[in-house]
């Protein structure tokens, strides 16, 4: 913002950049979890390994907890003066 940014362009850039490690994240997450259902489907009875609703329900949930936790520190961000900030670093 100190140097011409608007608060919403802060929001987004820090929102963006959360939200893309945690994408990356869940795609890795999700291949393990597919390759890995075969050593585990003996052990899990009565339960499909690849019960399509349980991985979309993780994964909205994780994906919603961290669009939480990478909004609150970026709406703080927007929020702070850019010469209290300049001022610090």
């Amino acid at each position: 913002m100190a140097i011409g940014a608007a608060p919403g362009d802060i929001l987004k850039m820090v929102l963006r950049q959360g939200v893309g490690i945690v994408a990356i994240g869940l795609i890795v997450g999700l291949a393990a979890a597919f390759a890995g259902t075969r050593l585990l489907a003996d052990l899990s009875y009565g339960v499909k390994p690849s019960d399509p609703v349980t991985y979309v329900a993780v994964a909205t949930l994780l994906l919603a907890v961290a669009l939480l936790a990478c909004w609150i520190p970026a709406r703080r961000a927007t929020c702070v003066s850019p010469t209290v900030a300049v001022r610090f670093e």
